[in-house]
């Protein structure tokens, strides 16, 4: 498990330096952004990276880790939206978006080593292709709870998917790094 623990860190420091680097380009205009644009930007960067497993040419010479970072800090936006509201104009400096970011990284953190805990490690043995179709379904289930006005009956709210979807994604990022064989995308 701390082997774990010590790459969820690796990508996610990746990660926040993406997104420290961003800020101090862009400011914080992602803070404009309601929750269903912010799953729309995620459900992108997952529908590519399902198409690039899928076919043999590439016309963007970028590949899977760079969407993989795209759905963790679009996911860790999304619930620093959840948390602060929309705003309508930047309103946080970058030191403080990484602090924000920080807090919903050790959230999902501590998550990850709680269903680690509880299933063993199985996505250890899940294809990325696995873990892709698995954020696609997320992102699914959290369209269809921002069309009934984040209401559910039964089920997990969106923040929960959410932090699912940094985890899948941090896995898929830990696979690419560690390929096995069992990575192929063959059926």
């Amino acid at each position: 498990m701390n082997h774990t623990s010590a790459q969820f860190d690796a990508v996610i420091a990746q990660c926040r330096e993406l997104f420290v680097k961003k800020m101090q380009d862009y400011g914080s205009a992602w803070r404009i952004l309601r929750l269903p644009s912010l799953t729309d930007q995620i459900f992108i960067k997952a529908q590519r990276i399902r198409s690039l497993q899928e076919k043999t040419e590439r016309r963007i010479d970028e590949g899977e880790i760079s969407e993989f970072m795209g759905i963790i800090n679009y996911s860790i936006m999304a619930l620093i939206q959840l948390e602060l509201g929309v705003a309508e104009q930047p309103d946080i400096e970058t030191e403080e978006a990484a602090q924000l970011f920080d807090k919903q990284t050790n959230t999902a953190k501590g998550l990850m080593e709680d269903k680690n805990h509880d299933y063993g490690e199985a996505w250890r043995d899940m294809r990325i292709s696995s873990l892709t179709d698995l954020i696609l379904q997320k992102l699914l289930r959290v369209k269809q709870i921002e069309d009934n006005q984040g209401m559910t009956l039964v089920s997990e709210g969106i923040e929960a998917n959410y932090l699912d979807m940094i985890n899948y994604a941090v896995f898929a990022m830990i696979h690419i790094n560690e390929p096995q064989p069992q990575d192929q995308n063959a059926p």
